[in-house]
């Protein structure tokens, strides 16, 4: 199975965000609370623990091949833990991050034999875990985490007013996200890597307001642009998850 699966899902939920902090905010920028205020009220923000996360995914032309959608499954849980699965006709693609452990198992749907299971390294992980972070974060409680939160003024994009906030997890991990000024809600969100995520439609669980689709747009070395889109169906706030989610598959087949 080819990589740019994951990496089109891991970069497009950079923009999805969501969980509590619970540092104080006294200081909180004006912006972020307008645009936690937009999402719900803090009492509903506060108590998600845990996000599944259900949709589709539209690789554009990189998917031309094929002919079925692709599918998405999605967990989050406070405080490091993510799991993401990937279905296609090219076969399955896991990734896990359970702390500061994570992996990565592909099995090829042409020869479920020459499946691979890949411990990933540290510049991984310190993404997975600030990945993590932003989707269970509701824009609150960088400090807490070792990170910084910076206003850097107006913008305008896509013809609105915004405010453009830097979510600054390490040198080499940053978001660039800019809310609208008037209703709080997120416009776009800009990577150190220059792909832009722009959110679209809302789906409202738990009193939560959510994106109901996300489009990257990422450069390619050749100058061009790839465009990819999730779609969700839907989103599961504080559900059960199974005890081995997390765990490490067997070696044994």
């Amino acid at each position: 199975m080819k990589p740019k699966l994951h990496r089109s899902l891991f970069t497009a939920l950079l923009a999805f965000t969501v969980f509590a902090a619970t540092a104080a905010h006294a200081a909180e920028l004006p912006i972020i609370t307008k645009a936690r205020a937009y999402l719900a009220k803090d009492p509903a923000l506060d108590a998600v623990k845990n996000l599944q996360i259900y949709g589709t995914l539209d690789l554009g032309s990189a998917g031309a091949d094929l002919k079925e959608p692709i599918t998405v499954e999605i967990t989050f849980e406070k405080p490091y833990r993510q799991r993401s699965v990937i279905r296609s006709e090219r076969g399955v693609e896991v990734t896990v991050l359970d702390g500061y452990d994570a992996w990565h198992h592909v099995v090829p749907a042409a020869d479920k034999n020459q499946w691979s299971l890949s411990v990933l390294q540290a510049p991984q992980i310190k993404n997975l875990r600030a990945n993590a972070f932003e989707n269970l974060s509701f824009y609150r409680g960088l400090e807490s985490a070792g990170g910084r939160i910076e206003d850097q003024g107006s913008a305008t994009v896509d013809g609105q007013p915004c405010r453009k906030v830097a979510f600054i997890h390490d040198r080499d991990i940053v978001f660039y996200r800019y809310f609208n000024q008037v209703t709080g809600r997120l416009v776009m969100t800009e990577t150190a890597r220059g792909e832009t995520i722009r959110e679209s439609g809302v789906i409202e669980t738990a009193g939560i307001k959510f994106p109901q689709k996300l489009t990257t747009t990422a450069p390619l070395p050749d100058g061009s642009r790839q465009i990819t889109v999730i779609n969700f169906d839907r989103i599961v706030v504080n559900g059960p998850i199974a005890a081995d989610a997390f765990e490490t598959p067997s070696l044994v087949d």
